[in-house]
């Protein structure tokens, strides 16, 4: 990060020295957002995306999220209030997706709330949605009680609790065997209660690329023993650990929009939130990138209805956005969609990034191309902007280049046409090379692109 903003107090401070959040944004040199601990590959990033599609999958996501623990009797009206999604009764032993706006309607992020007893519940996922929780926990008279457990990537020590996701058509047989045939019937989005080898092990159960999965955790005590026995039973199913190279791409193929340019930049109502978020937050330290550009921090923004969110709005109740979001879900502009890039138009920017003759490409890495915290690169249609397209990468089990993006409604339709500018020519990054915008047509895909057997109840 730039040490010179550990002289402010907050971000508001820093967004008045340095001109604004676009400024802010565009000159920071961090990259994408980091995966560690877990080695790049196991086996082969290929056939690790491979593995969640046709065999089984082994997905350590223990280091990367940040979990923060709530208890106390206003838990839920918190949650209620922050979220814009239906939470109904959330029992004890389920899961809830926890989605939240600004007040004017714009995404600040998305994640997991897990109701794991009587009077503890754990949210996970990208530092956004933590963030916005604690600080309106701490801000909104509740009587609430946080335990934050950070990413390792910004705190040493061990993880509180250890999270594997078994993924892939043979998760369930995998997991039956390796409970001794023992494992609970689990409803979507339900917690189980088992054990593995007489370790007492919990598991949400859900889905990614159209296979059933469990995400399990317990104790960090127990991680070890379970891994082990994970591992050991998982050989006769072909079973692969996946790498952090192949583990972000997993989006890419679920449909799941991750790091959107959270909207707590802009608003006079968000400068509380400015004034209590520090210079360590990834939120000043993040990075802007891509073809797209504006001078305009909104332009940056997405909406939940326009990412997806729209059937899950619960406006029978009193949340932070409700009448902006009302206002977006009459007249929706953008969709998402999944792009599936030109296979000759990248061949060909990888030859220029490679081999640079009078126009070079901006260099994609490979399996995840992208190259900065928050993604956006230009879509447009007969040389009209038409969108943005915000993650992108290589799906082995496509066989193509594929991005999460937003479209104009009209253009959203499998099978149209597009165009995608990739790279950063006027970049004030040292992170990028000198290069200058290729062309990449693409055509729209569905998103999620391998459609879910299952739907949230």
């Amino acid at each position: 990060m730039n040490h010179e903003l550990l002289k402010f107090k907050n971000l508001d401070e820093i967004l008045k020295a340095v001109g604004g959040p676009v400024n802010l944004l565009r000159s920071s040199s961090l990259g994408p957002y980091v995966f560690p601990v877990v080695a790049p590959e196991y086996s082969n990033w290929r056939a690790e995306q491979q593995a969640w599609k046709n065999d089984c999958a082994l997905l350590n996501l223990s280091y990367h999220m940040t979990d923060l623990y709530l208890t106390g009797p206003d838990v839920m009206p918190l949650l209620t209030k922050v979220g814009l999604n239906k939470f109904g009764t959330f029992p004890k032993n389920r899961g809830k997706q926890i989605i939240a706006s600004s007040h004017d309607g714009y995404m600040i992020g998305d994640g997991i709330c897990f109701h794991t007893s009587d009077d503890v519940y754990r949210v996970v996922g990208p530092p956004m949605i933590s963030d916005w929780v604690q600080f309106n926990a701490e801000t909104g008279n509740y009587n609430v009680k946080i335990e934050r457990d950070e990413t390792i990537t910004f705190r040493g020590g061990e993880p509180k609790i250890y999270i594997y996701q078994i993924q892939g058509p043979h998760a369930l047989k995998l997991m039956s065997e390796v409970t001794d045939g023992k494992l609970p019937e689990i409803g979507f989005f339900h917690i189980g209660e088992f054990e593995i080898k007489g370790y007492p092990v919990r598991a949400l159960r859900h889905g990614m690329a159209g296979a059933p999965g469990f995400e399990l955790f317990g104790p960090w005590k127990d991680q070890k023993f379970v891994l082990e026995a994970l591992e050991r039973t998982g050989e006769k199913y072909n079973l692969r650990k996946v790498g952090a190279l192949a583990y972000p791409t997993t989006t890419l193929e679920s449909g799941w929009m991750p790091l959107p340019c959270p909207a707590i930049y802009h608003s006079e109502a968000m400068k509380p939130y400015r004034e209590w978020m520090t210079p360590m937050h990834l939120e000043v330290m993040g990075s802007l990138g891509g073809s797209f550009e504006s001078k305009n921090i909104i332009d940056y923004y997405m909406d939940p209805i326009e990412v997806g969110y729209g059937q899950f709005i619960d406006f029978s109740k009193d949340f932070i956005g409700k009448e902006a979001l009302a206002q977006k879900l009459e007249n929706p502009k953008r969709r998402k969609v999944t792009l599936v890039w030109n296979e000759d138009d990248v061949m060909q920017v990888m030859r220029d990034s490679i081999y640079p003759g009078k126009s070079p490409a901006k260099f994609m890495n490979y399996p995840l191309a992208v190259y900065s915290t928050f993604q956006y690169d230009a879509v447009v249609k007969n040389g009209k902007h038409a969108g943005i397209s915000q993650y992108v990468g290589y799906s082995a089990n496509a066989r193509s280049m594929l991005s999460l993006s937003l479209v104009n409604v009209e253009l959203s339709e499998p099978g149209t046409d597009v165009v995608v500018r990739w790279g950063e020519p006027d970049t004030r990054r040292s992170t990028v090379e000198k290069n200058e915008a290729h062309e990449i047509r693409a055509k729209v895909a569905p998103a999620p692109f391998y459609q879910k057997l299952i739907k949230k109840d």
